[in-house]
């Protein structure tokens, strides 16, 4: 698996993080020590202003269906202002995951779950059954209860920049070696 990463400015990425095959990670976004991403299925993008927290694991796997070599493996774009907290892991295959999502601590995420905007998966659910969650879905207990959110999820600007300012003094980082945004979330076309 060849490396790619490509860190934009305002990233927060600490050394020891194991990151394999084709990574974008986007300006303000915050990665912990301990931190596993690995795209073997294609290119992952994460957009801006994500915090991905101390073991916190992240697959882009490879689709079940062999896709021809003339045909480039299709990226999982994950949106920007997403929290992955500790000891929570996200498998997928599809190529889209939505914005202001909080993962809490021990959640998975199976291959074959579609994730929309503004949900929670609560700490220590496993959702492994093909499903689709709406926007503002909140998961919750060990019987994976549902609802809707009652309000949207708030912004993690302030946790952001406290640990952006704060990480450089505890953590040894990786530096930015890009210098040009991330290419626009692909249209509901492109990410089917």
């Amino acid at each position: 698996m060849s490396q790619n990463i490509k860190i934009l400015p305002g990233a927060t990425v600490c050394e020891d993080c194991t990151l394999e095959g084709d990574i974008t990670i986007g300006g303000g976004t915050v990665i912990h020590p301990r931190v596993t991403i690995i795209a073997e299925g294609g290119p992952i993008i994460i957009a801006e202003y994500c915090i991905i927290e101390e073991y916190a694991t992240i697959i882009h796997k490879k689709a079940e269906k062999a896709e021809t070599q003339e045909t480039p493996p299709k990226p999982l774009f994950i949106g920007a202002h997403n929290v992955f907290e500790v000891a929570c892991k996200l498998e997928s295959s599809f190529g889209h995951i939505g914005e202001s999502n909080v993962f809490e601590c021990r959640s998975f995420v199976g291959v074959d779950v579609k994730i929309g905007s503004g949900c929670v998966i609560g700490a220590a659910c496993q959702l492994t059954v093909p499903q689709t969650l709406a926007d503002n879905t909140v998961i919750w207990g060990s019987e994976h209860h549902n609802r809707e959110a009652l309000e949207k999820q708030p912004t993690q600007l302030l946790q952001l920049d406290f640990l952006s300012k704060v990480m450089p003094n505890y953590h040894r980082l990786r530096k930015p070696n890009m210098h040009k945004r991330l290419p626009s979330r692909p249209s509901q076309d492109t990410a089917k």
